[in-house]
């Protein structure tokens, strides 16, 4: 099981960095309009992802501490 967890982690952690790139290429705000909407559609779904990822992370935490309990 420990060898899940950093992939899980890493996971997170690309989408997030991902997010992070295109928060910025929207703040730039200097690309034609189709790539800025393009960006944000991209933004939404990777924003959704990473929230999925945090839910489920959140379960499994939450599933362990019950059972230290």
């Amino acid at each position: 099981m420990s060898q899940d967890r950093p992939v899980r982690t890493a996971r997170l952690e690309e989408l997030l960095a991902s997010l992070e790139k295109t928060i910025a290429e929207l703040a730039g705000g200097t690309a034609p309009l189709e790539e800025l909407v393009a960006a944000h559609q991209r933004a939404l779904r990777l924003l959704a992802e990473a929230q999925a990822k945090l839910d489920e992370l959140k379960e499994k935490a939450d599933d362990l501490a019950q059972k230290l309990t």
